[in-house]
């Protein structure tokens, strides 16, 4: 395993696997932009940045993404970029991306990368109006106020934790 030198001050906090704790579901991030598909990497190839561990295909890509990981990485951690955009959190899915200006982008389902491809200047504007504020004090368990919790907000006090979508919101694209 290898670990990032500057281990990613100020980068953004990264979605994970919630069993592994690797990032993007062990995906290879420089296959996004290199190959037809993305593919799997494996832990003979990790490298941890940002905090979080990293899987590769090859030495090669591995050795790519450390020296450059913002450029490999996905925009706002792997955030559903449509749920950005509409004001909430939700993780986004490994093999629902697009790449738009050279940037690796995640969505939450196929109906929110429609959205997005049918108004993407709007769409990246208003998401990154809303990343500042939504990822202060990431990670942020707590539902959206709509939604009772029996759990304390994780925000300091006076202040109010990111809205996170609750499970299957924007999930509106009817089974084939």
């Amino acid at each position: 395993m290898l670990a990032g030198a500057a281990d990613a001050a100020g980068a953004p906090p990264v979605v994970t696997d919630p069993l592994t704790g690797v990032a993007i579901e062990g995906y290879d991030p420089v296959t996004y932009f290199i190959e037809r598909e993305p593919r799997q990497g494996v832990p003979d190839y990790e490298y941890v940045w940002s905090d979080v561990s990293w899987y590769f295909v090859s030495a090669a890509n591995r050795d790519v993404f450390a020296r450059n990981p913002e450029v490999y990485a996905p925009q706002y951690g792997g955030h559903c970029l449509m749920s950005l955009s509409r004001g909430y959190l939700s993780d986004g899915k490994p093999r629902l991306y697009v790449i738009e200006a050279l940037k690796l982008y995640f969505f939450y389902s196929t109906a929110n990368r429609d959205a997005f491809l049918m108004s993407k200047a709007e769409t990246l504007k208003l998401a990154g109006d809303n990343w500042g504020n939504l990822s202060n004090g990431l990670p942020v368990e707590k539902p959206p106020e709509s939604f009772p919790s029996s759990e304390p907000s994780s925000a300091p006090e006076g202040e109010e934790a990111a809205p996170v979508a609750p499970h299957g919101a924007g999930d509106n694209v009817p089974a084939h």
